[in-house]
């Protein structure tokens, strides 16, 4: 392996030595390597567009200006205090007093009794925090060590939720082909979830089959090179270099750990076409079952009910709580990185994703089952997740499922 080339072959496979734990080539092209910036606003907006992946409230513009108002402040004081923390060597000093984790707007839960002078069922503040505060101790929180006034009052309406110091979920068994939603990574890390197949845009990427994940899953956040072996089952449960590879680490979006904005954890794997298949697994009775999955994704929205297949929880469905999370998260190793943008999942009866479950990818729960995310953080009962139309563009990829 990998076998020879035919002219009769549909996809391309990764020509790498099967004898060595990584081979980058001397003479590989630009395109091959690029690391891509996500994109800016405008052409996200276009991209959404060209996809049709509109959907109902999907972004903050429909919540009151003071939720608004509050919400970039609280973002921009997490914002200052990551840059604040990050050391001379590029790392981040974790304060473990520093309550406030993260912020957004979302649905009020009724199981809080959170009705703000709008009414019930009006927009509220979320908030996700270190420790179990409560609604008193969070206002106070925001106002003395924040300077929020606007949350002191009884008026302004919160959810808190106590995820804890937010971090990357780290991914059992071999499979061949390599079913979505199985254990994977990169063979240096520990065990992350195959997410999704897909196809490059463009040549000669369009002729490759591609397994889509995080950056901490596939590319050890930002610590692996181009060929890489990326192994099924993941090392943690496992699987060995090289006798496991299924793909080599063909591009991944960096993650910015010096205190400016992230919007996708993401990264491509180019897989050996018979190592890997498009069907998503998920645990029945006492064996598995497969199931498939739309490759036209949309946008999500407040309320939505979603699902996931992953590494450790299996099938699991959840509820969007917020469409536009500002968070902190902690990738090991003295490193934060901020994240905007993100989506946040309340798991419906158990927790939507528990570690291990990073790179998941997250869909719709109704018969089309369209995509909407890529699962790569949480806690406290809190998934987080990369908007797909993020990831799609920042890595030049349509899915291929």
């Amino acid at each position: 392996m990998p076998k020879e080339k035919n002219s009769s072959k549909k996809y391309d496979e990764p020509d790498v030595p099967e004898n060595q734990e990584s081979q980058v080539s001397e003479d590989i092209a630009e395109d091959e390597v690029e690391m891509l910036n996500p994109p800016d606003d405008e052409a996200l907006e276009n991209q959404l567009h060209d996809e049709e992946m509109a959907g109902p409230s999907t972004a903050d513009d429909d919540a009151p200006s003071d939720l608004m108002e509050a919400k970039a402040e609280i973002e921009s004081l997490l914002v200052a205090k990551v840059e604040s923390q990050v050391s001379a060597q590029g790392l981040i000093d974790i304060d473990k007093d520093d309550m406030i984790q993260g912020v957004g707007i979302g649905s009020p839960e009724i199981d809080m009794d959170q009705i703000g002078p709008d009414g019930p069922g009006a927009l509220v503040l979320n908030v996700y925090t270190a420790e179990k505060l409560g609604q008193e101790k969070t206002r106070r929180c925001l106002h003395d060590d924040y300077g929020i006034k606007s949350v002191a009052s009884d008026s302004m309406a919160l959810n808190v939720f106590e995820t804890g110091f937010i971090d990357t979920q780290p991914h059992r068994h071999k499979a061949r082909p390599a079913p979505c939603g199985i254990s994977v990574g990169h063979f240096r890390i520990t065990a992350g979830t195959l997410g999704a197949l897909a196809t490059g845009r463009s040549a000669p990427r369009n002729r490759r089959v591609l397994m889509l994940s995080n950056n901490h899953v596939l590319a050890n956040s930002n610590g692996g090179r181009y060929g890489d072996s990326i192994i099924q089952p993941g090392r943690a449960d496992g699987g060995q270099n090289t006798r496991d590879r299924v793909a080599i680490l063909e591009r991944y979006v960096p993650i910015n750990f010096s205190g400016g904005p992230n919007y996708v954890d993401c990264a491509t794997g180019w897989c050996w076409h018979d190592r890997v298949k498009r069907q998503f697994i998920y645990r029945s009775g006492s064996g598995f079952n497969e199931f498939s999955v739309s490759a036209n994704p949309r946008a999500a929205f407040r309320g939505m009910i979603v699902g996931k297949t992953g590494r450790t929880t299996q099938l699991r469905a959840g509820r969007v709580t917020d469409i536009s999370a500002t968070i902190r998260v902690n990738f090991g190793a003295g490193r934060t990185a901020l994240f905007r943008d993100q989506l946040a999942i309340r798991g419906v009866r158990d927790a939507f994703s528990e570690g291990g479950d990073s790179g998941s990818l997250i869909w719709t729960w109704d018969s089309q089952r369209r995509p909407v995310g890529l699962l790569f953080a949480g806690g406290g009962g809190v998934t987080f997740g990369n908007k797909i139309g993020r990831v799609l563009s920042a890595l030049d990829i349509h899915l291929r499922t």
